[in-house]
């Protein structure tokens, strides 16, 4: 005699439910997490010297063959960067970033030409050194963190077996932000991800190669 538990439909369908929320908001909340602990530490300072700064950013990955047949090629991304700096000293600051991003990696093979539409989200930090020259502040950073690549199911993905995967990355980039007026400037930097080509959790798309993603930004920050 069979017993049937009504709960295991819901049950079952309440993984793939928390796997999504999982990829899509725990970078977020890392992110906040990150935001308040700096932002405890700058309280206790007795002169303020923060920002938070919003951008528009572009996203271009550079085609790469490898010794496994696979080749990796991808559309330009676009998306947008929030980050947080706090000033150490007169010319250094901690910063702490979060980015989204959509595009599409295509892997061919000789069994295969496959498309993933990818959601990349950053969660980086990084030490950022400052120069002074009348409104212009040139700056020069590095740091590292995690890449979280999700994958879209829609018809940009032309195979189901791929998941979702993070990588670790290094981070360095530099820029100039133009100082408009005490609160505000506007800031443009170029940015750079050191990073393995992820593969999804799917082993014939692995390439056994490490890359550099570029990362144009431009946007203004809010100081306080």
């Amino acid at each position: 005699m069979s017993c049937h538990d009504p709960r295991r439909p819901f049950l079952s369908r309440k993984r793939p439910l928390r796997a999504a929320f999982e990829s899509r908001y725990i970078p977020v909340f890392a992110f906040i997490a990150l935001l308040l602990t700096l932002g405890t530490v700058a309280g206790r300072a007795q002169e303020s010297r923060q920002d938070v700064s919003i951008s528009g950013s572009g996203i271009i990955e550079p085609f790469v063959s490898s010794s496994t047949d696979v080749k990796v090629s991808a559309k330009r991304g676009l998306g947008a960067l929030f980050s947080y700096r706090f000033m150490l000293t007169p010319r250094g600051a901690v910063e702490a970033n979060y980015s989204y991003t959509q595009n599409s990696l295509r892997y061919r093979a000789p069994a295969f030409d496959y498309q993933v539409g990818t959601r990349m989200q950053e969660a980086t930090g990084a030490y950022v050194y400052n120069f002074n020259f009348h409104n212009f502040n040139p700056f020069v950073e590095a740091g590292g963190g995690a890449l979280l690549w999700g994958n879209i199911r829609n018809l940009s993905t032309t195979t189901l077996d791929v998941k979702n995967q993070t990588t670790i990355v290094g981070l360095y980039g530099a820029g100039v932000a133009y100082e408009i007026s005490p609160s505000f400037d506007i800031r443009a930097e170029y940015r750079g991800y050191f990073s393995k080509v992820p593969n999804f959790g799917d082993a014939p798309l692995t390439t056994n190669k490490y890359y550099n993603i570029y990362n144009p930004v431009i946007g203004v920050a809010y100081h306080f």
